[in-house]
């Protein structure tokens, strides 16, 4: 047991933080003694250019730089684009955790052919489509408990730095114009297909716009488009057009990060042809271009295809949170590994709710249990079973976040802690029975040792609960309003989920409560058997039925 056992008050710090302000500012922070700070794993990240963990060693000792491939805003977004910046967010979130200091890039890609096309379809400018769609990206994110980058660069915004860009890549002899249109030259580039994967005989032709006759090399790939009648141009000196698609990352993140930063990330679909792409045009300007890191997330599949707009078959996050709290949703993009594919379904949503719904209830009991205590100084140091599981914890928690961010362990790992809380309470609650009953008999001399038990029992629970709230808020899991008011709004989506308002629940409850009463055991057991079926538990407790929550059977 260490000496330095912290008293009560400090241990009940940890339980009276019910919100993540990291959602819409900055990270929490948490503290960590120095000897584990000394003795944390070092960090590994899955490299997708060596396919193979790498110890992470940022270009500037301390400092991150990060860029990350953003939204084209012409339409809500689907749980894909969730999955993939709910991913950036937790290695963002334990980046800060570990002490650098992050600058992280995300772009909108605000002029594009589809935005051209939805707004033609439309009749709306594209800046204001445009606009419109990322301030419901904004809005949904949001939700979802991603922190906002550091910055947010808009393409329409940076055409002057990506003329420059383009500029030297014809310089270097890499890019050709013809009649107003800039291609680059795969052929003068020989470290094109760099990514293992990608081979010459790949045809990823017209895969986001149509084929160019006016290219040298069905390859070659458009730089600066030259400007149609009625669509949005820019002058330049090879005529009035717009930058092609690929071009704005390396020119952004070129402007904003240098020639030479830490991580690029993105989808696994953007490797090819996009970061492929990008690899070349920023070396053909630059030779000495590098990024350190390519980091890249699984798809989200849809009765095993890949979920996307182009084949009709995605849920957007607004369509996803109507039914389920945006943390469920959270949780159930981390309970992945973010490199593996996973399939989304109703049941695994349902899944990740009850899930967060256990881990919150229990923390909010525990709040109410050990809340009566706040003002005591219990000297009694941590039980040291208690203090070994919050220790074990920690240590568990580093090795797999640092290991390329297993979040699947990650959260595995707060089912034992959460089982140590509900023993905790449960034995507890018989002390504090016993404690009253002592109190009654005025047997003094009897009650100091169940004294001394229950107080265990606080210090246990408030190093537990300490424990997990502070890894939750490091994960963006703690919710952003009380952990009453959350199980609330849980409790709201399933009975929706159920097709039942909170007056047809009562009256079904009210009806077994009668059924049972009368001996009508059959009847009260096919009205339990069928709110189960809907996602509706019911529990018969001291002061009557109660209802959580729950898989639906």
């Amino acid at each position: 047991m260490p000496e330095n056992t912290p008293p009560l008050a400090t241990l009940l710090s940890g339980l009276t933080v019910a919100e993540d302000t990291a959602a819409a500012t900055a990270l929490p922070s948490v503290s960590v003694p120095t000897r584990e700070a000394e003795s944390r794993p070092p960090l590994k990240l899955f490299n997708s250019m060596t396919k193979k963990k790498e110890l992470f060693v940022p270009h500037v000792e301390g400092k991150v730089k990060m860029y990350v491939c953003g939204v084209t805003p012409y339409d809500l977004s689907h749980a894909g684009h969730g999955r993939a910046y709910v991913a950036v967010d937790v290695l963002y979130r334990y980046l800060k955790f570990l002490g650098y200091d992050v600058t992280y890039v995300r772009n909108f890609t605000d002029i594009d052919d589809k935005i051209i096309e939805r707004a033609n379809q439309n009749g709306e400018d594209i800046t204001s489509l445009s606009s419109r769609f990322i301030k419901e990206f904004h809005a949904d994110v949001k939700k979802l408990q991603c922190l906002p980058p550091t910055l947010e660069p808009r393409v329409t915004g940076h055409i002057k730095h990506i003329i420059e860009f383009i500029t030297k890549i014809i310089k270097n002899d890499k890019g050709y114009v013809v009649e107003g249109n800039v291609y680059f030259s795969v052929d003068s580039f020989p470290e094109y297909y760099s990514f293992p994967g990608t081979y010459q005989d790949d045809n990823h032709d017209g895969s986001r716009v149509a084929v160019d006759p006016n290219k040298r090399n069905r390859k070659d790939f458009a730089l600066w488009k030259a400007g149609k009648a009625g669509e949005k141009s820019w002058e330049s000196p090879w005529g009035d057009g717009r930058p092609g698609w690929h071009i704005e990352c390396s020119a952004m993140s070129d402007c904003y990060l240098g020639h030479v930063f830490d991580i690029h990330g993105g989808g696994r679909d953007l490797i090819f042809p996009h970061h492929e792409n990008e690899l070349a045009q920023s070396r053909a300007a630059y030779p000495e271009s590098e990024v350190k890191c390519w980091m890249h997330n699984g798809f989200i599949n849809n009765a095993d295809k890949k979920m996307s707009k182009s084949d009709n078959n995605f849920f957007t996050i607004r369509d996803i949170i109507t039914w389920y709290h945006p943390l469920a949703l959270r949780f159930f993009l981390m309970r992945t590994h973010y490199r593996t594919d996973m399939n989304y379904s109703d049941k695994a949503l349902e899944i990740a709710s009850d899930r967060v719904y256990y881990i919150y209830q229990t923390l909010y009991d525990c709040d109410e249990t050990v809340s009566p205590y706040r003002e005591k100084n219990i000297s009694v140091p941590v039980p040291a079973e208690a203090q070994t599981l919050v220790d074990d914890h920690h240590k568990a928690f580093l090795e797999s976040m640092s290991d390329d961010l297993r979040t699947t362990d990650v959260l595995d790992g707060f089912m034992e802690l959460l089982k140590a809380i509900n023993s905790n309470l449960t034995d507890s609650k018989k002390l504090q029975q016993k404690l009253e009953q002592q109190k009654k008999k005025q047997q003094q001399q009897q009650q100091q040792k169940p004294q001394e038990q229950l107080e265990d029992h606080i210090q246990a629970l408030a190093a537990l609960s300490a424990e997990i709230k502070s890894k939750l808020s490091i994960l963006g899991l703690m919710p952003p309003s009380s952990l009453a008011e959350v199980l609330e709004e849980l409790k709201a989506k399933a009975m929706k989920r159920a097709g039942l308002t909170e007056e047809s629940l009562r009256e079904q409850i009210e009806q077994r409560v009668t059924a049972r009463n009368n001996k009508q055991f059959d009847v009260s057991d096919q009205i339990r058997k069928d709110l189960a079926s809907k996602g509706i538990a019911l529990m018969d407790e001291p002061h009557g039925t109660v209802w959580r929550p729950c898989e639906r059977e």
